[in-house]
């Protein structure tokens, strides 16, 4: 749901503390402030624990005044959006529940929690901030309480669980990138004839005017990342770059309402046919920020949030308007 497209700012907000206070240092010789404590510290933990609760607090007032208490409120209902934005926002939602998960298990690990109870505690915090969202819109008329919103969170939760459970690393981290895009200014007259807007008019209305904005909310322009470290699955002595991996992209273009490119704006209906909505599918090189310097404690905090986004590389794409492509750097 539309909510989700506020993901980017929460994202930077959390992870920034975390690279501030739950960053690992890999050289136990010099103990820091950033490294992981080896037992369990009890100051550790109630730092870190009302840094979660700050944060949560602070997200779910902030979500509820900026967006929520905008819009009618209701008994508790469920609504199907399974088919919107071409499952775009699913892959958000799958996105957000695995980083949130491992920001709560960094922070658990950071206090000295043992491996197990890090990796619970990590799931409960990442449920526990989806699960707010959800609720939300199960009493918002305008949405409802999304089964496969959930679905897509319990996927993310279980992206993280499995690998740190199984493999005890994130052999598999998930991603995003956006670059914002200009839209024409092609005239699309209203149904009834006596109104005019553009594309351009139109994704404003959805997206913001910015640049900054529709880099965080168009779903346009967003592509969800399955980024895999070759070298961790090809054994001991192997010569394939730690830092280099494969990454598999899914994106969506000319989206311009939630299932169809038809809509209403002050009574007024129109429907944009000219271009057909589409599906991406890629496969590039990408870059684990986490494995080019492991030396330095706060260093490596910062490029785990940078780790985050899909940083410009080669790249194959299918999309079922055009068929294949070959990009050079790819930044979307």
């Amino acid at each position: 749901m539309e909510v989700l497209k506020m993901r980017w700012i929460i994202v930077l907000g959390i992870e920034l503390l975390a690279a501030c206070v739950f960053g690992q240092d890999t050289l136990k010789s010099k103990p820091s402030f950033f490294e992981g404590s080896d037992v369990y510290n009890g100051r550790r933990f109630m730092a870190a624990s009302a840094l979660g609760a700050t944060t949560y607090a602070a997200f779910s007032v902030g979500l509820y005044n900026s967006w929520y208490k905008n819009y009618n409120q209701g008994s508790f209902h469920f609504f199907n959006d399974a088919g919107e934005w071409n499952q775009v926002d699913k892959a958000g939602h799958v996105f957000s529940a695995y980083f949130q998960s491992h920001f709560f298990y960094r922070g658990a690990k950071w206090a000295g929690t043992s491996e197990n109870k890090s990796i619970y505690l990590g799931l409960l915090g990442g449920m526990l901030f989806q699960s707010t969202i959800e609720v939300m819109d199960g009493f918002s008329e305008g949405w409802g309480f999304s089964l496969t919103d959930m679905s897509a969170n319990v996927a993310g939760l279980s992206c993280f669980y499995f690998q740190q459970k199984y493999w005890g690393e994130q052999r598999i981290t998930l991603k995003e990138s956006s670059w914002p895009v200009n839209y024409a200014q092609i005239p699309i007259i209203s149904q009834s004839g006596n109104a005019i807007t553009t594309l351009d008019q139109r994704t404003n209305q959805l997206f913001g005017n910015s640049k900054m904005t529709r880099a965080l909310k168009d779903y346009n322009v967003q592509t969800y990342w399955a980024s895999i470290n070759v070298h961790s699955f090809l054994g001991e002595g192997n010569v394939w770059p730690q830092w280099l991996n494969l990454a598999i992209g899914y994106g969506a273009g000319n989206l311009y309402g939630g299932f169809s490119n038809e809509w209403s704006s002050e009574g007024e209906s129109y429907s944009y046919q000219s271009d057909k909505r589409y599906r991406q599918y890629y496969l590039a090189l990408d870059y684990d920020l986490r494995k080019i310097i492991k030396k330095k404690a706060a260093l490596n905090a910062v490029l785990q949030v940078l780790n985050l986004y899909k940083w410009p590389a080669p790249a194959i794409e299918y999309n079922t308007l055009e068929g294949f492509k070959f990009h050079l750097l790819f930044r979307s």
